[in-house]
């Protein structure tokens, strides 16, 4: 049995059509690969060639296992899904290629597009990130509603989201697969970014696992929430108790002296209230 993703369902969700019959043969149609144009909104810009070289040989092979998904555009059609399968068939020689074809307007071929690539095993992070962001920003949709056309928890979501707020070098790292996703989660719980890139060149000097970047990030975290140790309050000398006394009680209220070895200091005069600062400043003004 093959291997169900996580995202299936998000694409299946995508392409509309009347027919409740759309994974019969009845609805596969042979198209010739002269009439089919790439997706204009594909956000996979690079395909490997030797993987490519290497799928033709299958089709060449076994043939086309898999339909493509397609729209009409006037006398044309254009890729919703399977441009890999696209560019392997031409590369087999084949004339014609077996499709759906699908009624999908421009925003609809974007998501189809996007969530397609999602589905990608080969994608790195980041990449899943940016196609997150672009179908939040360009289709106009919610974290919530994404969660739902992808398959994902919006959790999962989320964590990826969180992502593209990493500084550009610690990003780099991900796609270039230096750390892993487990790694950058830990990260991200850092609020400074410079915090960020010390931990991120520890994994790379130190070969940090998942698990120690998280100790590294939970010391640090509760370090920085640690209370700073008070300072201690310099006690008037002895001979000053007496006029904080006389002051207390001329102003009704606590009076301390607050003074350095260097003899510098304040007066501290409390008051519980506006009104009782009001009485405190015209007991001053008398003065």
């Amino acid at each position: 049995m093959a291997k169900k993703t996580g995202l299936g369902k998000g694409l299946g969700a995508l392409i509309q059509d009347n027919s409740t019959q759309e994974n019969t043969s009845s609805l596969i149609k042979e198209i010739k690969l002269s009439k089919i144009e790439t997706n204009p909104f594909q956000p996979r810009k690079s395909f490997d060639e030797d993987a490519l070289k290497e799928l033709a040989e299958s089709i060449k092979l076994l043939g086309i296992i898999q339909p493509i998904t397609l729209r009409k555009v006037e006398d044309k059609y254009q890729l919703i899904s399977g441009e890999r399968r696209y560019r392997a068939s031409k590369l087999a020689g084949l004339k014609t290629i077996p499709a759906y074809v699908r009624t999908a307007d421009d925003q609809g071929m974007m998501e189809m597009a996007l969530v397609e690539n999602i589905q990608r095993e080969d994608l790195d992070a980041i990449e899943v990130a940016l196609s997150f962001q672009q179908l939040i920003t360009e289709c106009k949709l919610t974290q919530e509603t994404l969660s739902e056309r992808v398959g994902k928890k919006r959790s999962t979501v989320t964590n990826y989201l969180r992502l593209l707020k990493l500084p550009p070098e610690i990003q780099l790292g991900i796609k270039t697969r230096a750390i892993s996703m487990g790694h950058a989660r830990a990260i991200i719980n850092i609020d400074d970014s410079e915090t960020q890139l010390m931990i991120f060149e520890q994994i790379l000097k130190y070969n940090f696992s998942v698990r120690k970047t998280e100790e590294v990030v939970r010391e640090l975290n509760e370090g920085g929430k640690q209370e700073k140790p008070k300072k201690k309050k310099t006690k008037a000398p002895k001979e000053y108790k007496a006029l904080e006394t006389h002051l207390s009680n001329h102003f009704n209220t606590k009076v301390d002296f607050k003074i350095n070895d260097n003899g510098k200091g304040k007066i501290v005069i409390d008051f519980k209230s506006t009104e009782d600062l009001e009485r405190i400043i015209e007991i001053i003004d008398k003065l």
